[in-house]
């Protein structure tokens, strides 16, 4: 079930991490660094992998490999969504990929990469067929975001909002299918890639989504997908019995879960972004979903 698992999500977004609390990264290379080792303790045979990128940094993954964070984890993984939030072109992607490989001997994964409809389906449709183009046979994973459209009276997991414009808004229309179900234009041509192209969906805690996104999965030729499991969340009622809801429904593919979201009673602040209180716990929490999840 479980491929491997991928240690936070976006370390060096301000949507995920707090630079004000954490401005170096320092106390995240530690809570980085004691989760990798937790989790070779538990499975010494299971690939870890530093949390997805987002802007694509080279300084950010040396500042890592300083602080002995490289030295626990397989792999290292980038996000990136030019045509919406990058400041760079879809076609400089093989070049964002040699930045990150010219720092790290480590393999590099594609843990996140779309297009959304905000502005029209054939601009996802075209940027899908040119993702593929560019990416496919140049990194060992690449997971499209996402399946779902976000639903409008969610939030998005940003400390953006509307302050930057459509930037927010773009969140809400990432998805293959609409909020409703039904495919988009470009869902055919995902379909062309699979399985070189796997997915990144997020279930939020008790998802509906959940049995109708495996039913299309398994349709779409789907083998890799990425998904999480949160330590905020671990923290609610029956969280346990949803944690196992949701994984014995994604048995079949091939999963990478990300650990991340500090519980807010836990955080140097109360905020899913601080830095924990303890890190240790967070790497229990880690260890805990491996004994659990990966036999």
């Amino acid at each position: 079930m479980l491929e491997s698992v991928m240690i936070w999500n976006e370390p060096n977004n301000k949507s995920h991490w707090d630079p004000e609390l954490d401005p170096d990264w320092v106390m995240f290379a530690e809570t980085a660094r004691l989760a990798g080792q937790a989790i070779r303790a538990e499975h010494s045979s299971l690939p870890r992998v530093l949390g997805g990128m987002s802007p694509i940094d080279p300084v950010f993954i040396m500042k890592m490999q300083q602080r002995g964070v490289l030295d626990e984890v397989e792999a290292v993984a980038v996000h990136g969504f030019p045509l919406d939030w990058n400041n760079w072109l879809i076609h400089e992607w093989p070049a964002k990929l040699k930045e990150i490989q010219a720092v790290t001997h480590l393999p590099v994964w594609v843990s996140e990469v779309g297009v959304s409809t905000f502005g029209a389906e054939e601009v996802q449709l075209w940027g899908l067929q040119r993702t593929a183009d560019l990416l496919i046979g140049q990194a060992p994973r690449i997971h499209w975001y996402s399946l779902y459209d976000l639903p409008t009276h969610w939030e998005a997991t940003t400390r953006h909002r509307e302050a930057e414009g459509s930037s927010y808004y773009r969140h809400f229309h990432m998805g293959l299918l609409r909020e409703d179900g039904t495919p988009k234009l470009a869902m055919e041509e995902f379909e062309k890639h699979t399985p070189h192209l796997g997915i990144c969906q997020w279930f939020h805690y008790q998802d509906h989504r959940l049995d109708d996104a495996v039913t299309w999965l398994k349709r779409l030729g789907v083998t890799h997908l990425r998904t999480g499991l949160s330590w905020a969340d671990s923290f609610r009622p029956d969280a346990l019995a949803w944690f196992d809801q949701q994984m014995e429904a994604l048995r079949d593919f091939q999963v990478t879960a990300t650990f991340c979201f500090t519980p807010e009673h836990r955080g140097i602040a109360p905020h899913h972004t601080s830095p924990p209180q303890v890190k240790e716990e967070f790497a229990e929490f880690c260890a805990s979903m491996v004994r659990r999840y990966a036999g």
